[in-house]
């Protein structure tokens, strides 16, 4: 990995003793009580591990994308739920670092790399997920405040987030539609805010994932991000770094899945020998093997073109659907060579198997991908 130095090597090797020590002990806990705890966050906090690529003077370290990267993988290692955490440092604050005001940035960064706040983002509504400008979450502006009205659902961070970057519609009458879509920051002890139910997931189980309902939640003018009607475009120019999050993610859980099964394959033993000696599971293995090398020289390259500032929607958005979907592959070959170990909760790789398809449903559906891409080809 040529765009990895030996500093963030050394920040590798740190941060897993520190994730080591203090987070994957008590991960299956987590998962059993189906919600991490919030001083989990003043710990990442404490260690510089919250928002580490902000400027010094908001409480980060000014560090590259490389060090959001190893952080990544790093959690995904020990477990997908984690995935709060990236949200958060790598998605969420961007918004309000590139399109906040001075003000603003100096009112929410520094507790943002504290753990003090949790941030969110609220776009996807109980009937609106990937046609974004379909939303009907309305924010009518009245004297020195907009008046909030809608419901947002699917919210990671939803429970311990107390700034939520609300995706919301100041110009419902606008035309074109998504040119009425602007971005709110909302406080959650703001009155009329409603956290409603922690939604029961079927993978991600530890992580507090809310709807959230706005009944004339009062937000004063001063916390729009940017200007009014640019939320959608906003949202456009961020989502390539979310979708290589996921990708991230992705590639390292893949690899997860895989090393798991080698060191099964390799001790289980069928008819007096091990079952990896077996040549139909040594080709699976083998197809697997090749498929996880290619995503990742794949996801590296991009990796390297994004912290050079390239232009890669088309190229993110490959490597998103490609490598969630090698994901979901994977996994499924995988379970089935752990036979009915695979299906027991003791082994790790049933929770794998939970938690991998939904990451390609999230930060836009793979279908939604494809079309990326064929826009990008000329192909509409």
């Amino acid at each position: 990995m040529d765009f990895l130095s030996e500093e963030h090597h050394i920040f590798r090797r740190a941060i897993r003793g520190f994730l080591e020590k203090e987070i994957k002990p008590h991960y299956e806990k987590w998962e059993k009580e189906e919600l991490i705890p919030r001083e989990v966050w003043y710990k990442l906090g404490s260690e510089g591990l919250l928002c580490p690529w902000l400027p010094v003077e908001y409480g980060g370290g000014a560090a590259d994308f490389g060090y959001s990267f190893v952080l990544i993988e790093e959690l995904e290692r020990i477990g997908s739920s984690l995935v709060g955490i990236p949200l958060h440092n790598d998605v969420v604050v961007p918004y309000m670092y590139h399109y906040g005001t001075r003000e603003q940035k100096e009112r929410w960064l520094p507790k943002c790399t504290t753990g003090e706040f949790v941030s969110a983002i609220a776009m996807t509504e109980p009937g609106t997920g990937s046609d974004l400008a379909a939303i009907r979450t309305t924010a009518i502006k009245k004297g020195d405040s907009y008046v909030l009205n809608g419901s947002k659902t699917f919210i990671s961070n939803g429970l311990h987030g107390d700034l939520f970057v609300v995706v919301c519609k100041t110009n419902p009458h606008a035309t074109p539609a998504h040119k009425g879509i602007s971005l709110l920051v909302v406080e959650a002890d703001t009155l009329g805010f409603i956290k409603g139910k922690k939604l029961d997931k079927v993978g991600l189980r530890s992580q507090d994932t809310l709807e959230l309902t706005f009944e004339d939640v009062q937000v004063p003018a001063s916390n729009l991000l940017g200007e009014e009607g640019r939320g959608f475009y906003y949202l456009m120019e961020q989502l390539q770094q979310e979708r290589l999050i996921v990708a991230i993610a992705a590639a390292t859980s893949a690899r997860r899945t895989l090393d798991l099964t080698l060191d099964y394959v390799k001790g289980r033993k069928a008819f007096g020998q091990p079952i990896g000696s077996f040549q139909h599971n040594q080709f699976s293995l083998v197809e697997m093997e090749t498929k996880v090398e290619i995503g990742e020289t794949f996801l590296h390259s991009l990796v390297t073109r994004h912290m050079n500032g390239e232009d890669v929607v088309k190229e993110v958005s490959m490597a998103k659907w490609w490598l969630t979907d090698l994901a979901k592959e994977v996994v499924s070959t995988c379970v089935q060579l752990h036979g009915g170990y695979g299906y027991m909760e003791e082994y790790e790789i049933s929770r794998r198997s939970r938690d991998i398809p939904v990451s390609a449903i999230y930060a836009g559906t793979n279908e939604i991908m494809k079309s990326i891409i064929a826009k990008k080809m000329g192909l509409s």
